[in-house]
């Protein structure tokens, strides 16, 4: 079976082929919806029934990608990859799986070192997006080893020139400068491809839980704000972004109930298991290389500060940083969302139990930045409404309408919902504020004013 078809576009006219695609499956089924997924792209599209049928193909033609279903007779899917990876090194290569495909998965991942698999059943546009990714990262890699052979070029002529060719070796110079800076930006461009590639992932990530419960999309932008707040290095920051959307690699092969069930409340067995991820995740990362200090971040990211944690009971500052802030940023975000505790827990009193833990659970130091960072710039997971500005007393004007009642760290009622706002009442609230306890600040949710168009939460 050597099908091959090529996208037309939307009117009906042939695209300019912009890459080449070997569909492997043994089901006609999926490669005819493969096919349909992708017929409006510019790929010219080639299809195979078996792994042996694929490697013959690939040795007449060249393809930039191939995607291969794991389970096939004769030659599965991870074994075809890790001989094309061998013979053919240059194409991508994704697996095609399913949820109870995990052992599949990590052989594809170890032996074939693929790009990326994809779980059946696909979405449409997620297939596309990571498709298009692949082969940008493809052509970012073909520009950056095509540097490299040039400067190596270069530098072999560089040296054949005689010492007193002294205008000639600056001419070279300033080329070679000029190479030197392109091959940067292309590795850039590698590493910032690496960090959207892990967020395209770790959406894939939270289709195994509810949409009112998937942490990761609000992990990342607590780490990425805790970054920039604190002035982060670039290396850590983007070591830190991946580490926060892949954090939950390990739980993929759980069941759907030890998945959705908060940690406090797992039997045994289940915590046993529970224990296990932080290494999980890191197994999977290892055979990436740029990944592996992001591994080393999710396999630590669960230690604790007084050297009760998981996996190795590392203690103090023999957590890597990275993993210290993680661990903040992951449990700021699940105790909101209900997958820590038995019940979500409201923002303040997520702060609340941050601050009591932050010498047992947290480096207190950390601990201390992190707080000042939510107090001061962390929006509330659990507030959509565009319409409504979340501010701290220095921020409230006469005339703004409260959204949300106010409450005291004691608990008691300062201001109800729909209450309008006056010059004394918010002297009142920044005299009481002063006056809290743990240097407690409010929060106040009020309605955005009509004419303000530019003012955020």
């Amino acid at each position: 079976m050597n099908e091959s078809a090529t996208g037309p576009n939307q009117a009906g006219e042939s695209q300019a082929i912009s890459a080449k695609l070997l569909l492997v499956d043994d089901e006609d089924n999926i490669l005819r919806s493969l096919k349909r997924v992708l017929r409006k792209e510019p790929y010219e599209l080639v299809t195979a029934g078996s792994g042996d049928e694929a490697l013959t193909l690939m040795e007449d033609q060249r393809f930039d990608l191939v995607i291969s279903d794991a389970r096939m007779p004769g030659m599965d899917g991870p074994t075809l990859l890790a001989n094309i990876r061998k013979r053919f090194p240059w194409c991508i290569r994704i697996l095609l799986t399913g949820y109870a495909d995990i052992n599949s998965t990590v052989s594809a991942i170890n032996e074939g070192q693929i790009y990326r698999y994809i779980s059946k059943p696909w979405d449409d546009d997620e297939l596309r997006l990571i498709l298009r990714q692949a082969l940008a990262f493809q052509q970012s890699e073909r520009r950056r080893l095509a540097l490299e052979k040039l400067t190596r070029k270069q530098n072999r002529e560089l040296k054949e020139l005689n010492a007193t060719l002294e205008e000639k070796v600056r001419d070279r110079t300033a080329e070679l400068k000029e190479t030197a800076d392109m091959l940067d930006l292309a590795y850039q461009e590698l590493r910032q491809s690496y960090v959207t590639t892990t967020e395209v992932f770790s959406s894939l990530i939270d289709k195994r839980l509810p949409a009112n419960r998937q942490p990761n999309a609000k992990v990342i932008a607590l780490v990425k704000a805790f970054a920039d707040y604190h002035k982060l290095d670039e290396e850590l920051s983007r070591n830190l972004t991946m580490a926060a959307a892949l954090y939950n690699l390990g739980k993929l092969s759980w069941p759907d109930e030890l998945f959705t069930a908060p940690s406090d409340l797992l039997s045994k067995d289940q915590r046993l298991e529970y224990m296990k991820y932080p290494m999980a995740g890191e197994q999977l990362l290892m055979a990436l290389e740029p990944l592996r200090d992001t591994a080393k971040i999710i396999r630590h990211h669960q230690e604790k500060w007084n050297g009760y944690g998981v996996p190795d009971r590392l203690e103090g500052k023999d957590i890597p940083l990275g993993s210290r802030i993680l661990r903040l940023a992951v449990d700021f975000i699940e105790l909101q969302y209900g997958l820590i505790l038995e019940r979500r827990v409201p923002r303040d009193n997520a702060i609340k139990l941050i601050k009591r833990y932050r010498d047992r659970l947290y480096d207190p130091e950390v601990a201390d930045q992190f707080l000042e960072m939510v107090i001061e710039v962390a929006p509330d997971i659990e507030h959509e409404d565009p319409d409504v500005l979340v501010l701290d007393t220095l921020r409230l004007k006469p005339g703004m309408v409260l959204a949300r009642n106010l409450y005291a760290a004691s608990g008691m009622l300062l201001l109800n919902e729909g209450k309008v706002l006056t010059s004394i009442l918010i002297d009142k609230l920044a005299a009481f504020e002063k006056g809290e306890p743990d240097g407690h600040r409010y929060t106040l949710y009020v309605h955005r004013p009509e004419e303000d168009t530019e003012t955020t939460p």
